[in-house]
């Protein structure tokens, strides 16, 4: 999965909360992880449904749209 993007300016997020956790089975659209931007925190839906295998993010880390959050 990648962080999808948050807006026309929105180059960047920082992970607040990771929502599910290694070998949970997610639907899509489930809510994943909560980010803050410069301008919203905000839920991240995810594309696809399965398990989480990885995460590749942390919490408080920040994160540029577009790169792998989770496996």
């Amino acid at each position: 999965m990648l962080m999808p993007p948050m807006g026309e300016s929105i180059m960047e997020c920082t992970v607040l909360h990771l929502l599910k956790q290694v070998g949970d089975v997610i639907s899509s659209d489930d809510s994943i992880l909560e980010v803050a931007t410069d301008k919203v925190d905000t839920e991240v839906p995810s594309p696809y449904s399965g398990k989480i295998i990885e995460w590749l993010v942390q919490v408080d880390e920040v994160v540029p749209i577009g790169s792998p959050v989770a496996k």
